[in-house]
């Protein structure tokens, strides 16, 4: 039955497991397989063209093994190939990131925000579609927050160099006034008990995930396919990097324990 079948999730790396916590946590009876793309980390300064090559690779994969749903937890990769995806796969129902601008205009009371992201991010159309739609009135200032998304593979949330990168990228930004701050990059809400130390309690911190694991169940939902099982579901782990690292990260950020896939890319379109 499709309603058993799993949902696919993939990002660039480990980022992509903060929406699949919340995911799990909405609907924990959803059988779920995650790729990370370990083997190509990070997406942020890769071409656009490059992106949406793995992007439809790691999707040729993940529908080979009965994904019933694509969660591109990875906001680069929604940035330069989720329109893209949706052509190639026009059958396919996918759910992409989108820089939570909007809840983050509609709550500052300053009428300045913070955007942490990756230069692909910042570059993409749909960042600038959504800083047109919705950021009319409210100042906006951004950083990439270099170095930080490999600090975070390493499982390194709390250390100098991670505390340093933040404070590079914040301490500015409030000098500026700001009151809200938007993660623009799934690898970054695993740093936001460290955020919160820097900017405050002043500061409101938004990670998106949590909306996006409600758009997931509403798909569901709308086209019948919600798991009826009441047992809690299984997550299937893959990378295409080193699995025993990967194994390790999972339990920093996560808390769980389970085995990890290894695959390898045969081109930049095939797994093999």
């Amino acid at each position: 039955m499709m309603n058993m079948n799993p949902i696919g999730v993939f990002d660039s790396g480990v980022g992509g497991l903060s929406v699949l916590r919340e995911i799990q946590a909405l609907m924990p009876s959803e059988n779920i397989i995650y790729f990370g793309d370990q083997g190509h980390v990070p997406y942020g300064p890769r071409p656009m063209e490059q992106i949406q090559d793995f992007s439809e690779g790691i999707t040729r994969y993940l529908l080979a093994q009965h994904a019933k749903i694509i969660v591109v937890a990875c906001n680069t990769a929604s940035a330069a190939a989720l329109t893209y995806l949706r052509q190639t796969f026009p059958d396919v129902q996918f759910v992409g990131m989108e820089p939570a601008v909007k809840p983050a205009v509609e709550k500052t009371q300053t009428g300045k925000v913070g955007v942490l992201a990756t230069p692909a991010t910042f570059q993409g159309a749909l960042y600038v579609s959504v800083v047109e739609r919705f950021a009319n009135g409210v100042e906006l200032f951004q950083d990439t927050c270099s170095g930080l998304v490999q600090q975070i593979e390493t499982g390194n949330l709390n250390g100098d160099e991670t505390r340093k990168i933040l404070e590079d990228a914040l301490y500015p930004m409030m000098e500026k006034n700001i009151d809200t701050v938007v993660l623009g990059c799934t690898h970054y809400p695993f740093v936001i008990p460290l955020i919160e130390k820097i900017v405050g309690e002043k500061v409101r911190v938004i990670d998106p995930a949590p909306a996006v694991a409600k758009q997931v169940k509403r798909l569901l939902e709308a086209g019948g396919m919600m798991n009826q099982d009441k047992q809690d579901g299984k997550i299937r782990f893959i990378t295409s990097g080193k699995a025993d690292s990967v194994r390790s990260i999972i339990k920093v950020l996560l808390g769980v324990t389970g085995d990890v896939e290894a695959f390898t890319w045969k081109n930049d379109r095939e797994i093999q």
